[in-house]
């Protein structure tokens, strides 16, 4: 497990992927896997069972997670592209 480049709050690009070229803040990493979860990005959807809050049960997007080698911190992006 190598260390991150990116960190929890930072904004990030998406280099490769369905969702290339957007933009989102880091919520969190998963090291073990080498991957983080973006805000608003590759939006999954999941079933959640029946509960009290939700008597009928419901279906659920939120976000999944991307391999950090697809991201790069938006700050170092921007910096590139002005030169």
């Amino acid at each position: 497990m190598a260390k991150a480049h990116i960190k929890k709050g930072e904004e990030v690009i998406v280099l490769a992927g369905k969702e290339k070229g957007k933009r989102g803040k880091v919520l969190q990493l998963l090291p073990s896997k080498n991957r983080a979860i973006v805000e608003g990005l590759m939006m999954v959807k999941r079933h959640e069972k029946k509960s009290e809050e939700k008597p009928e049960g419901a279906i659920v997007e939120r976000e999944g997670s991307i391999h950090v080698s697809n991201l790069m911190a938006a700050e170092k992006w921007d910096s590139r592209r002005s030169k």
